[in-house]
């Protein structure tokens, strides 16, 4: 099982570095999301690969009502610049970013994107990485009513502000209202085993070792019928990622950061292949290319696939 590394921002941070780096549920685009502590995030750790299980950008949330603050600019910019200077970025689009689904196979900015991946970890053991929703039955078959859902899990999440500054104000730490309704309500306990066994069977099927997803907001690690499960958890409420070091160590991290004095958010303008891609088009990602890393799209003929050896960061 991994270690688990709870980074409080009020002690001194040291850069760490990593082999690998998971991450997913960033809902860039949202309110909810938290752009400013994975920026924080992506300051303090470094990693030969990064993954993004999906889910980065929330085009539902942009569909309905469009929230997209400079920091999402700022996230964007930084995985980018990542990519560029030699850091291996693969984005696995998840049900909320689905429209880039289309375009797998190619890269855009050096960010390669894939249907799902098989990581080689330094240890020799095989883990699918994937998001997951594929094994979502009310997302596959039930469209409407996973709208519902995402609404109401809003909601909940909102309703974590103010329950929080009422708790801080009593040197209460943070509680979610969200996370302990998912963890409650025996519907959802049920659907969470449900969706783990479904996904834990995919990567039995596929002779992996294990399986690293997102999609349900609930970081864990465990042992299903002989399958490592791994969830990285979210950037919405939890601020948690899963981390390989260069033995093949699996670390589950929480993030903290720094206490601060609430700031203004300024609004940032939507880019526009963000609303073009809610329906994806040759032109839309062109824009996307354009304003986000003056590159056009090109084949993955000479990517890297998932199983070779990392490269090395560009200082």
């Amino acid at each position: 099982m991994p270690k688990d590394s709870n980074q409080d921002g009020s002690q001194p941070r040291e850069p760490r570095q990593y082999r690998t780096l998971f991450v997913s549920d960033i809902h860039l685009g949202a309110r909810a999301c938290q752009a400013d502590a994975f920026l924080d995030f992506l300051r303090y750790n470094e990693a030969d690969t990064i993954y993004l299980a999906g889910d980065i950008i929330d085009f539902w949330s942009l569909k309905r009502t469009p929230v997209w603050l400079q920091s999402h600019n700022d996230v964007l910019q930084k995985l980018l610049r990542k990519a560029r200077k030699g850091t291996r970025v693969v984005f696995i689009p998840g049900n909320h970013d689905e429209a880039v689904r289309g375009y797998c196979g190619m890269t855009f900015g050096a960010i390669e994107i894939h249907r799902d991946a098989v990581h080689a970890a330094a240890d020799g053991r095989r883990y699918l990485v994937m998001h997951g929703d594929e094994f979502d039955m009310v997302v596959r078959y039930a469209r409407w009513l996973a709208l519902v859902g995402d609404r109401s899990y809003e909601f909940a999440v909102w309703c974590n502000r103010p329950l929080n500054f009422v708790r801080r104000r009593l040197g209460l730490g943070f509680w979610s209202l969200s996370n302990y309704l998912k963890l409650r309500v025996k519907s959802a306990v049920n659907f969470i085993g449900e969706f783990e066994q479904a996904i834990a069977a995919e990567a039995k099927r596929r002779a992996a070792d294990g399986v690293i997803c997102g999609h349900i907001h609930h970081m864990t690690d465990r042992m299903i019928d002989g399958v490592r499960y791994v969830n990285c958890g979210d950037w919405v409420e939890s601020c948690t990622a899963i981390a390989e070091d260069h033995d093949g160590t699996l670390h589950q991290i929480r993030w903290h950061t720094v206490p601060a004095k609430p700031a203004l958010a300024l609004p940032a303008p939507v880019p526009l292949a963000a609303i073009e891609a809610l329906s994806p088009s040759a032109s839309a990602l062109g824009t996307m290319t354009a304003n986000w890393a003056a590159a056009s799209p090109a084949p993955l003929a000479n990517a890297a696939q998932p199983g070779r050896k990392d490269m090395a960061i560009a200082e």
